[in-house]
């Protein structure tokens, strides 16, 4: 069973930083795209930063020059350094990994969530 496992969040003051971490283990073949989105109570889970394996990244507009997206293969693990965090950061993070293993081929698979509160 594939799991990921996230860490790092926590409560910060404006300008300050986190850096997020999400480990995938378990029994599987291979990881593909990972990302991190993040949710805020009443709204739609949305895209933050996402990563290929081969190290291409992507990032929502409004994360932009603040938030670093990196992964290491080796450990199975993304990581979501953020910077210069908002009040308007504030929600709870998620990771995702598309992962690929021999009964179920490619699927999502989602973190626990991790919270970020940013206090003004």
């Amino acid at each position: 069973q594939v799991q990921l496992v996230e860490s790092g969040g926590g409560l910060v003051q404006a300008g300050g930083s986190l850096r997020l971490s999400c480990a995938v283990s378990g029994r599987f073949v291979s990881i593909g795209v990972m990302g991190w989105y993040r949710q805020t109570p009443g709204n739609q889970r949305e895209l933050v930063a996402g990563v290929t394996k081969g190290g291409t990244t992507d990032y929502a507009d409004f994360v932009k020059g603040r938030f670093t997206i990196s992964r290491d293969n080796a450990k199975n693990t993304v990581y979501l350094q953020m910077n210069s965090l908002k009040p308007e950061d504030t929600a709870v993070f998620y990771c995702k990994a598309v992962v690929v293993n021999l009964l179920m081929g490619a699927r999502d698979y989602w973190g626990q969530g991790t919270q970020v509160t940013v206090s003004s």
